[in-house]
């Protein structure tokens, strides 16, 4: 494990903290094994094909729901993979935004596209999150599983190359991964990400009640993180 590497990454005052998005219903079976899990590692045999929407799937007694994918436009597809391989990529990792700023975003963009949703937002130690999984984080700099308005004005393509390993950060000089921490949108963790409750600052929720006993205690208001100061 490189400090040098998770010292650059969290330096920033603003970059302290990692956040992962969730729907409040997966709760429950997030604090029972005290765990986020990949959408692979909850249903490994439908992995490459598209979620046109969400998806309830039942994991060892839980109900869980998967978001849907984004129609990615053919032309967003870098020529070295395909739609079913990029997708089956995505699926294989958690993920997680560096900044409040850019988790923000996501929260508005879900609340408008399923007004009657309700979520959730982890803030986690990032520091301590990186190192307990040093070996199975990636970096992109990039929202990978966005679906651009306007592909032609895109720079980059897309395929699993977009996903740095950690420890080849700041060694890697590429267009289409990041080189400085201000330029990491997305971090990744393949497969899963455990023990969350010795790395969990805060769960932002409307209702605190829909969060299980064992975190009720760190709830925040959801509106706190609709805020759009940095804090």
């Amino acid at each position: 494990m490189n400090t040098d590497i998770l010292a650059t990454i969290t330096k920033s005052i603003g970059r302290k903290s990692l956040y992962h998005f969730a729907r409040s219903g997966n709760l429950e079976a997030m604090a029972h094994f005290d765990a986020f899990m990949s959408s692979y590692a909850l249903d490994p045999l439908d992995s490459r094909r598209r979620r046109t929407t969400a998806k309830q799937v039942v994991y060892q007694g839980f109900t869980v729901t998967l978001n849907a994918h984004l129609r990615i436009p053919d032309s967003m597809i870098d020529p070295s993979t395909t739609q079913e391989q990029f997708r089956e990529a995505l699926n294989r990792h958690v993920f997680l935004w560096p900044t409040k700023k850019d988790c923000q975003k996501m929260l508005d963009t879900y609340s408008r596209r399923e007004p009657d949703g309700t979520f959730a937002v982890f803030e986690l130690d990032a520091y301590s999150l990186l190192a307990s999984h040093y070996d199975r984080v990636k970096l992109a700099k990039y929202d990978s599983g966005s679906a651009p308005r306007f592909p032609k004005h895109c720079s980059y393509r897309k395929s699993p190359d977009l996903f740095l390993p950690i420890d080849h950060f700041m060694q890697v000089s590429s267009s289409i991964v990041p080189v400085k921490a201000s330029e990491i949108k997305e971090v990744l963790v393949e497969h899963r990400i455990d023990h969350v409750s010795a790395h969990l600052r805060a769960i932002y929720v409307d209702e605190a009640m829909a969060v299980p006993a064992r975190w009720r205690q760190i709830v925040k208001p959801l509106d706190d993180l609709r805020r759009k100061e940095e804090g």
